[in-house]
């Protein structure tokens, strides 16, 4: 799929914040340069341009130097758009005490610093421009000639405008503000949508593949059954028909797990168990699989039943196998097994003695597909949607001394009682 071409700097269907100012700002720039000798000319005002020169070639230049630096980029830092936003309240500050001040037509033009601040930076900035926007208009009317005061009893008239001028910043700042606000939050639930959509789909693709493979396997499986047996009694006692019996047995039950797991997901099966009980299995399980460690288990303080199915005990394993992985890598034995009753939440922490995760891979393990050594972290994926179909979350992060935990959060089983009366 061929990449798509970034978007211009003055694409506005597509641009972001801090590209949409630039564009802003050239256009005002443009019209400034253009319009503001024209003016000159029409009020037969000699000076006031020439008064503007040094503050509209300071501010080309500062426009320059933001293109150059920010042309391409579309997100940058909080800190760099609050300069950029001041720099504009104070040039426009500038431009209209040398026009007119607060009389200028385009005095309103300090609102939209405040619209940028409340679409591109967080609430306490945004307080500050709609504050200093507001002490600008201020300084505006403060600076007015006196004649213009009293003319005609003007004084008056611009107490009204500097009201309507804090009331005008107050409703920008709070609209755009809380719109602003909103349109984020739909856009990272979106987006979270979105991510929550690819794992499903990369889950349906491996159940898919895992089902085809078992009944793939069906068959060849049965036809080496066959033939085992008829050499079993043409030759009973040879050593290679005998060393094959175990493995084909493993093989055969394995087989027949899988489609046990499968039929009792596809039915949504429930299976409640108390920690205690789950606590044992696992042990039995991991002494089997992993007889070179030793899985220590605390003492259950409070015991509570469990809402489980027949894929929490294999997603549990899988953890334990991670952490017998890398105790092996360090020559470690002890994996310690506890659990803490919170509310109507059990915390389940596997702990190993490895030399912990890498921090770049703790916040991706179990959300998405990541290599590794060991292959893409597709088991560790389908732990974690184990987990989250029964309404519980995995959490990774390394022990301050050494090794990583792995924390499993499930919920615990209403007694029939309390459910019926909720």
């Amino acid at each position: 799929m061929p990449l798509q071409p970034e978007p211009h700097w003055w694409d506005l269907r597509r641009a972001s914040a801090i590209q949409r100012l630039l564009v802003l700002r050239t256009f005002i720039l443009a019209a400034l340069t253009l319009l503001l000798p024209l003016a000159d000319l029409v009020d037969d005002q000699v000076g006031q341009f020439a008064n503007l020169i040094p503050v509209i070639s300071l501010m080309i230049a500062f426009h320059i130097l933001s293109l150059m630096r920010y042309r391409h980029n579309r997100v940058i830092s909080t800190r760099a758009m609050l300069i950029q936003v001041l720099s504009d309240l104070a040039f426009l500050t500038v431009i209209l005490h040398f026009n007119g001040g607060a009389t200028n037509a385009f005095v309103s033009l300090l609102l939209l610093p405040i619209v940028f601040a409340g679409v591109s930076l967080t609430v306490g900035y945004l307080v500050l421009v709609t504050l200093l926007a507001v002490i600008a208009y201020g300084y505006l009317l403060a600076t007015m000639p006196e004649h213009a005061m009293h003319m005609m009893d003007m004084k008056q008239h611009f107490i009204f405008m500097g009201a309507n001028f804090v009331i005008s910043a107050l409703v920008i700042a709070l609209v755009v503000g809380a719109m602003a606000k909103m349109i984020a939050e739909r856009e990272r639930l979106m987006a979270k949508q979105r991510e929550e959509q690819l794992r499903k789909e990369q889950l349906l693709a491996l159940g898919t593949a895992s089902a085809q493979v078992t009944h793939q396997l069906a068959t060849p499986l049965s036809n080496l059954q066959l033939l085992f047996e008829e050499l079993q009694e043409n030759y009973p006692s040879d050593p290679a028909v005998t060393e094959m019996a175990e493995p084909l047995e493993q093989t055969a039950h394995h087989l027949g797990y899988f489609r046990t797991l499968a039929t009792a997901i596809r039915e949504g099966k429930h299976q409640p168990i108390t920690i205690s009980e789950l606590a044992h299995t696992l042990s039995e399980a991991a002494l089997l699989h992993f007889p070179n460690q030793q899985l220590s288990v605390a003492p259950i303080e409070e015991d509570a039943t469990l809402i489980a199915d027949a894929m929490l005990l294999p997603a549990l394993l899988n953890l334990v196998q991670n952490a017998a992985r890398a105790n092996q890598q360090a020559n470690q034995r002890q994996i310690e097994l506890s659990s803490e009753v919170s509310g109507e939440m059990v915390t389940l922490r596997i702990r190993d003695h490895g030399t912990g995760i890498d921090v770049d891979k703790l916040k991706r393990l179990g959300a998405q597909l990541q290599r590794s050594q060991e292959g893409l972290g597709m088991a560790l994926m389908l732990t974690n949607a184990t987990f989250e179909r029964l309404g519980g979350q995995l959490h990774l992060r390394n022990h301050v001394n050494a090794g990583a935990i792995a924390e499993v959060r499930l919920p615990i089983e209403k007694p029939a009682d309390e459910t019926a009366h909720y």
